[in-house]
């Protein structure tokens, strides 16, 4: 009789008791600019092995049945004034502000896709050792709005893939917001600095007092 009952209130106690308590696995995090500097991994950089074929993009994006790639989705989030969407994603009309030089954009075609942290980038700062799976997320990643970034073609390919310590956009009271999206980026991907970066980032940093950067883990 006592053990049938101790059984009983046994069942009952697991019935009511969570099976387990976990908190958010990829929690945002806010943290002044010149504090997130500081939690950059520091490591050196190697493009060994790079190729921008091992980054595979431009791929379904986020919706695969809208019949858009992720270049196209991203242009149709940051537009200033909606394109049309025609038949196979075509897109016609609409505006865009490439804020990297204060430009004015009315033709997709005259834009260009930028990943904040380019490829090459990326690769000499960690991504060498990813699987193609999570160089194929980075590539196409729309799970923050910093990773990819509607810009004119001429200021991109001005870019190409230079860090902050090689290159800044040409608008320059943009500066600021620049370097909280790069870092921002690179502390969502993990991805390391090397010293003269760091350096860069640093000085820059010291110029943006009231900045903050905010990111999220990649899953």
């Amino acid at each position: 009789m006592i053990s049938t009952v101790l059984r009983g209130l046994t069942a009952a106690a697991l019935a009511v008791m969570p099976l387990s308590v976990t908190s958010p696995a990829h929690a945002a995090e806010t943290l002044p600019l010149t504090e997130a500097v500081a939690h950059l991994p520091v490591a050196t950089e190697s493009r060994n092995g790079y190729s921008r074929d091992k980054f595979r993009h431009w791929n379904t994006g986020d919706d695969p049945a809208d019949g858009c790639n992720t270049r196209a989705e991203v242009l149709i989030h940051e537009a200033v004034d909606p394109p049309t969407v025609g038949p196979g994603c075509r897109l016609t009309g609409g505006s865009w502000w490439s804020y990297y030089d204060a430009t004015v954009v009315t033709s997709a075609s005259g834009l260009d896709i930028d990943h904040m942290v380019p490829l090459a980038e990326a690769w000499d700062s960690g991504a060498s050792a990813w699987t193609p799976q999570r160089r194929e997320a980075y590539a196409n990643d729309q799970g923050a709005d910093q990773s990819l970034v509607a810009v004119t073609a001429r200021s991109n390919r001005s870019k190409a893939d230079q860090d902050p310590a090689e290159w800044l956009p040409p608008a320059a009271d943009v500066h600021c917001r620049y370097l909280v999206e790069w870092v921002g980026t690179k502390l969502r991907w993990d991805l390391a600095v090397d010293d003269t970066e760091l350096a860069a980032l640093e000085g820059g940093a010291s110029g943006c007092p009231d900045q903050t950067v905010t990111y999220e883990p990649a899953s």
